[in-house]
């Protein structure tokens, strides 16, 4: 089976800082040899497992900048460009497109528990990013808050020629991803996961074509997909379970921390500093977390060493 275009393992990149909270460029230079080395099939940038949310817009854009030209075209960049602000949002989707990111990711407009775009409102700010030109993956995130309903996923799909994949991450995303696939059809090209992969054997069998896990092991998560996608359903699903005690500790007791820990416990990266106010994890969740790690061959815990 020839893989389509948006397919496979698209895992988002940490953001390295330095131990008094600089951002380290060398260090993110590594991130990116690592995650290429871990055979993904595209990285995506300053999503919220980036930290996104502790960036200042300066600092946004000299990242997008290093993580382009430092790729290379080595694989494909997606640049997350989520802000309530529709100017804002189609101001980073110009930029990325320029300096030639593959695609951009946003989330519908939201700021807060009370202050949330309406379907007209999100509709209008997609396609104001559409006009830019660059291809578009909708983030249905439960950060949001924002219920994107089936109806307004499928009509921006078949309306706006650039919104074409769709990282589905909601509760019972499964189900979601079934309805879209079903009713979408040819204007889903790339349905995806999201949760660091927590779902994804499920996802698959709904028709997901790719994931957008954590950096930490999408060399064990890619196989997942590939094999699935080739019709290999019981291996999939061996390497799935093999896998799923340590994606299960990154998701419900983790989060974005986890990567940073093991990349610096694999020497990609020299410190696993989080800004303020994110706190350091808890040692004994960071002891369990590396003692489970070391039971899987991770190409990010072997990279530096």
């Amino acid at each position: 089976m020839v893989l389509q275009k948006y397919s496979g393992c698209w895992p988002v990149a940490p953001t390295p800082f330095k131990e008094n909270g600089d951002l380290d460029i060398d260090g993110m230079k590594r991130v990116l040899d690592c995650m290429v080395d871990q055979n993904v099939d595209g990285i995506c940038i300053l999503a919220n497992y980036s930290e996104q949310f502790l960036l200042s817009d300066d600092e946004r854009e000299i990242l997008t900048k290093v993580c382009i030209e430092h790729i290379d075209d080595r694989v494909p960049i997606i640049v997350t460009i989520s802000h309530f602000s529709t100017d804002i949002a189609k101001k980073r989707a110009v930029f990325s497109k320029d300096i030639g990111a593959e695609m951009v990711m946003m989330m519908p407009p939201y700021h807060g528990a009370l202050l949330k775009g309406s379907a007209k409102q999100t509709y209008e700010q997609f396609k104001s990013i559409n006009e830019v030109g660059i291809t578009i993956m909708i983030q249905d995130a439960p950060l949001s808050g924002v219920d994107l309903s089936i109806d307004l996923l499928i009509k921006m799909a078949k309306e706006l020629e650039n919104v074409k994949c769709f990282k589905i991450e909601s509760v019972q995303a499964a189900g979601k991803l079934r309805e879209l696939i079903k009713f979408g059809k040819d204007f889903i090209e790339g349905p995806f996961d999201g949760e660091e992969g927590i779902t994804l054997l499920e996802d698959l069998n709904a028709g997901a074509t790719g994931t957008m896990s954590s950096a930490m092991l999408p060399d064990l998560i890619s196989p997942i997909v590939k094999d699935h996608l080739n019709g290999s359903f019981r291996d999939a699903e061996e390497k799935y379970n093999f896998v799923l005690p340590l994606i299960n500790f990154e998701n419900r007791q983790c989060g974005f921390r986890a990567t940073k820990i093991i990349f610096k416990e694999g020497k990609v990266i020299k410190s696993d500093f989080c800004r303020h106010p994110i706190e350091p994890l808890n040692l004994n969740t960071r002891n369990e977390l590396l003692r489970i790690a070391k039971n899987y061959d991770l190409v990010a815990l072997n990279w530096g060493k």
